[in-house]
């Protein structure tokens, strides 16, 4: 299954960044290529919480695999117009849409059933795991499609994630069935007031969604690294890119180092550690850049063929930083949902989880671009890292429980 959807989400790499590429060529807008993942924000918030109360309510499996077929389906699709010629900026739109909205149900779905099919002193690894994929997609994904736009077309592209896409089903067909277990609720209205009540009475779950998304909206930089590349360190592009594979490269090589963290029983206390180190690192970051508006170690000419190396390089560290501890707190965040939490809502829980993945780094980009348009562009990663800290440090002593959490002993 972590095989298939590694290769399936590479190939999920590749889509969106050809249809980022497409709507930008039939248009000549960044407007309408950024409203693709705006008008995407919603149905996909909607389908993951409701992904999670089927998963809650009928077999995981079959519900992963129905998701997945409509995924596979909107691609052939967008390889089928682009082939034939028929693509319009509508269909790229509602295309990716679906492509989005279902594979969140997919993704609400595999997490729950991952609980079922390993031991609990192994989720810490599985979780390290989703770290190797999410560094592999993101470090080579965008590097490819774009490659393989550039000399084979849109029509090859999406065929070629058409293709990849068969080791998801490959991955989830393999399994057996899994029914939810205890208390089944029909998806609807109550099921998902059922799940809210859980996450009302569970503090340790309903903690560390809250650090997340503190971390993720003053510690999300990413929509200002087009202006870092253009005007601010320059070399352009390759800048823009540089910045962030150094955030997956961090994520990659912390989960192929993370033995260690599997052995770590106050799973809260790490959590804890790894926010606070990542504000620490979105702070440097934010020093860096202050630095290159200084003019430290600055050629005399900063453009997109004349870069401040230097600096840049700073800031590729403090980002790969910014990556690894991220990382690390998210194995230790997967691992508390699939532990601490009943079988019978760890699907709405999962859910709520992608919610907060998707709605957090959006709040970040909100966050940083309109700082930086009425200030400077090292201000907000700069104060981003010292509220991180801050808020981290004041919400855990208001909870101090969250840091006795035991890993051998796991209480929602």
């Amino acid at each position: 299954m972590w095989t298939g959807s590694t290769l399936a989400g590479l190939g999920g790499q590749l889509t969106i960044v050809a249809v980022m590429l497409h709507m930008y060529e039939l248009t000549g807008s960044t407007f309408a290529v950024a409203m693709i993942a705006v008008a995407g924000l919603v149905p996909m918030i909607l389908a993951g919480l409701y992904g999670g109360m089927l998963a809650d309510a009928f077999d995981r499996r079959r519900i992963a695999l129905i998701a997945a077929s409509v995924t596979w389906a909107s691609t052939a699709m967008l390889a089928v117009l682009a082939w034939t010629g028929g693509e319009t900026v509508w269909w790229l739109y509602v295309l990716s849409i679906v492509n989005s909205a279902a594979n969140s149900i997919v993704m609400a779905a595999r997490q729950a059933i991952v609980p079922r099919l390993i031991p609990r002193d192994l989720l810490p690894a599985a979780s390290a795991l989703n770290g190797i994929t999410m560094g592999i997609m993101v470090m080579g994904g965008p590097a490819l499609a774009g490659v393989l736009v550039a000399f084979t077309g849109y029509a090859w592209t999406y065929s070629i994630d058409v293709v990849l896409m068969f080791a998801n089903f490959l991955g989830l067909w393999t399994l057996p069935a899994i029914l939810p277990e205890g208390t089944v609720v029909r998806p609807g209205l109550e099921s998902l007031k059922d799940g809210w009540r859980f996450l009302k009475r569970a503090g340790n779950i309903r903690l560390q969604f809250l650090l997340d998304i503190v971390a993720m909206t003053f510690g999300q930089p990413i929509a200002l690294f087009p202006a870092i590349g253009a005007v601010l360190l320059g070399g352009g592009p390759i800048t823009t890119g540089l910045l962030t594979a150094s955030i997956a490269a961090g994520a990659f090589v912390s989960s192929v180092f993370s033995g260690p963290v599997g052995r770590v029983r106050r799973q809260g206390l790490g959590i804890e550690r790894a926010i606070l180190v990542y504000g620490a690192a979105i702070a440097l970051f934010g020093l860096a850049l202050g630095a290159g508006a200084l003019g430290w170690f600055a050629p005399e000419v900063v453009d997109a063929d004349h870069a401040n190396v230097v600096v840049i390089g700073f800031a590729i560290i403090a980002l790969a930083i910014a990556g690894a501890a991220d990382n690390v707190s998210s194995i230790f965040r997967n691992t508390m949902v699939q532990a601490a939490v009943p079988d019978a809502v760890r699907g709405r829980l999962q859910g709520i989880f992608i919610v907060v993945v998707a709605g957090g780094p959006r709040l970040g980009s909100l966050y940083a671009g309109t700082l930086a348009t009425l200030t400077a562009l090292w201000f907000p990663p700069l104060l981003g890292g010292f509220v991180i800290v801050a808020l981290v440090a004041l919400l855990v002593r208001l909870t101090p429980r969250f840091r006795d959490y035991d890993a051998d002993h796991p209480v929602p």
